[in-house]
């Protein structure tokens, strides 16, 4: 079983994503080569041929790559895929952006965000908000499998490097152009790779009052997240948002402020291994999910935090 596996990265440093790809592409099979596309990404390349499991690395570099448009990208991957059984690649924004398209140019269906598999043909996914695991079994003849990378713990660098050959670009298909993109800047980790999320929901009161947060975030050295409630209400931005349709979160510990526990937020951050809530209302659902809980005022529970830190 041949298993292609494409790598997220921006250029210069490989993403977290792609080693959790990679490790649930080891619990499918053994031959796992690594497709990395980009524009001067060659020690891209390189880090991912010391990865463990990986047999094989394909570097593809060109200047229509530097932005990774999901129409170039995708018939890139078309164009190599034929002794491939399997084509897997992060569910993240990278990975659903172009994959779909993948699957409708080789027409096999995608089998979108697993969490565990089962064997060679089945994996486990969530469905409604993760409130229910599906099991999968598919009858394709090529498997096209996006991997949600909080379910599997990254491969590490292994005992031998990989060769690396380099892949002919194709011509841009010129359906799409790049224009720019404004990038949040931030000391902080970034929120999907923190070993420690500190998350504000409706019960923060305004934006203001994250900075409550920060000052705890900062001194645990953790990232800030929101519930979408708090950012409806504008209190933060959106990419600050953990949930079902904001971002998927597995850290260490998960500390949840003034978030109720909607099944939306949950299903982005029940992975967490310890859960810690702060909320003033006792039957709040997020306590049924919580290893610690307190019931408290937020304005008063975490200045003391905050101090005894």
């Amino acid at each position: 079983m041949k298993i292609l596996v494409v790598a997220e990265h921006d250029n210069s440093t490989l993403k977290g994503s792609t080693n959790s790809t990679i490790a649930a592409a080891k619990e499918i099979g053994s031959d796992i080569s690594v497709l990395v596309v980009g524009n001067s990404c060659s020690s891209v390349a390189t880090e991912v041929a010391s990865l463990d499991g990986v047999t094989n690395v394909m570097l593809a570099e060109d200047e229509i790559y530097s932005n990774f448009l999901a129409e170039d990208l995708a018939k890139l991957v078309e164009s190599v895929s034929d002794e491939y059984e399997y084509i897997l690649a992060p569910a993240t924004t990278f990975g659903k952006n172009f994959l779909p398209r993948v699957s409708a140019l080789l027409d096999s269906q995608q089998i979108s965000e697993i969490t565990e598999v089962v064997s060679s043909d089945t994996f486990k996914r969530p469905i409604y908000a993760g409130s229910c695991i599906a099991t999968v079994k598919s009858l394709e003849t090529k498997k096209i499998i996006s991997v949600r990378s909080t379910a599997f713990d990254g491969v590490v660098v292994g005992p031998s490097e990989a060769p690396i050959s380099n892949v002919a670009s194709l011509d841009s298909l010129n359906i799409s152009s790049f224009v720019n993109e404004d990038l949040a800047v931030s000391d902080r980790p970034e929120l999907t790779a923190a070993d420690i999320v500190v998350s504000g929901g409706r019960g923060m009161q305004s934006g203001d009052n994250f900075h409550l947060l920060d000052s705890i975030a900062d001194k645990l050295g953790a990232a800030v997240g929101a519930s979408r409630a708090a950012v409806d209400a504008g209190f933060v931005p959106n990419d600050y948002q953990v949930g079902q349709t904001g971002k998927i979160v597995a850290p260490d510990l998960y500390i949840a402020v003034g978030i109720s526990g909607a099944i939306q937020h949950l299903a982005g951050m029940k992975d967490s291994k310890v859960i810690v809530a702060i909320n003033k209302d006792e039957d709040a659902p997020i306590f049924q999910v919580a290893d610690y809980g307190l019931v408290a005022d937020l304005f008063e529970a975490l200045p003391e935090l905050d101090s005894k830190l």
